[in-house]
């Protein structure tokens, strides 16, 4: 039985890439933030009985600031894979705590190289290593953008990513490291975050269409983007890291939308007018922007036989029919008297 470890394993991605590795007989361990509240929501569905004599997934309090943390970990668990997708991964929020970003993201990950490397050395046990790149990376680039197209990073999220790609080639190539850096571009879900532009967009759909809410606030609607499905892209990384040798890999769609044709496929299917209810919100323009990403996976699907399976219009009416199904759940919780909250919670 192979053994996995994940970072940001309570993550979007995290929890897609749990359910796959599962399903392939893996035993999966998680790294995860400690909090006064609970935040494994995403990946509850997966637990077993913790006294059971065969449990499969485990989690582990760690940070990725935390350089002893993740060797002990790591020394613990002793993972045949380590999946590194922990980090502070909002955009906007990137340019308001550019240093937190750049430790976590950066940094963190050149401690989990060294945690990785001490062990590699001392033992002689081979690690394999996925790190999440993004296509924020390519920044100003001109599209298509693949494996050859220059960085050009137009954020400190984006910045923190180029290092720690950068990081991974060098430790790959200095000390015989199988890391493999994936280049994602957007990829959306249901379990995606309401910050980010698609959830926030699919949510107040859901909200509108019931009544709950009327306007959107939004920023860039021009700005473009190569959208694809967080389920199928985790099959790219364990693709990635059961190919003979390391390498990066770009992995999109290959079609790209704007902000406002993803609104306009949203509220159409919802039957109703985006225009009605969508207003601008200068504080959700980046200093910087990057108008136009669309990746070329061509390498991925020849190297490792990966190809996306769902299109842009599946994945917007299959996050638009999940939260509208939440806003009936709002709804009726207000019906029997709950003051409920923008986050669909019940206060009373």
């Amino acid at each position: 039985m192979k053994v996995a470890l994940i970072t940001g394993i309570t993550g979007q991605d995290g929890s897609y890439l749990s359910e796959l590795l599962l399903a392939k007989g893996y035993r999966v361990h998680g790294i995860i933030r400690r909090a006064s509240t609970f935040n494994t929501d995403r990946i509850d569905h997966l637990f077993e009985d913790i006294h059971g004599s065969d449990v499969r997934l485990s989690l582990h309090y760690g940070e990725l600031a935390d350089a002893s943390g993740l060797r002990r970990i790591i020394e613990a668990v002793q993972p045949d894979e380590v999946y590194h997708l922990g980090a502070q991964s909002h955009v906007r929020v990137s340019f308001d705590e550019p240093l937190y970003t750049s430790d976590v993201d950066a940094i963190g990950t050149l401690r989990l190289l060294e945690a990785i490397r001490d062990i590699q050395e001392r033992t002689g046990r081979s690690i394999r290593m996925y790190n999440a790149g993004s296509s924020e990376m390519f920044g100003a680039s001109p599209p298509p953008q693949d494996e050859s197209t220059r960085f050009y990073p137009r954020s400190p999220y984006a910045v923190s990513k180029v290092a720690a790609f950068w990081y991974s080639v060098n430790y790959r190539e200095a000390y015989d490291i199988f890391v493999s850096n994936g280049i994602l571009f957007n990829h959306e879900s249901p379990r995606r975050g309401e910050t980010f532009v698609t959830r926030k967009i699919t949510r107040a759909v859901g909200r509108i269409a019931l009544g709950l809410q009327n306007d959107l606030y939004l920023g860039n609607l021009e700005a473009r983007r190569d959208w694809g499905f967080a389920a199928d892209y985790v099959e790219a990384m364990w693709l990635m890291l059961q190919h003979d040798v390391p390498d990066d890999f770009v992995v999109s769609t290959g079609e790209s939308y704007s902000v406002q044709e993803l609104v306009e496929t949203a509220f159409a299917y919802a039957g109703l007018d985006w225009s009605e209810h969508v207003r601008f919100d200068p504080r959700y323009l980046r200093p910087t922007e990057v108008d136009h990403l669309q990746g070329s996976s061509a390498k991925a699907r020849q190297a490792l036989g990966w190809a996306p399976k769902t299109s842009f219009r599946d994945l917007v009416s299959m996050m638009v029919d999940h939260d509208t199904e939440l806003a009936r759940q709002e709804l009726t919780l207000a019906k029997h008297g709950h003051e409920v909250t923008r986050r669909g919670r019940a206060t009373g």
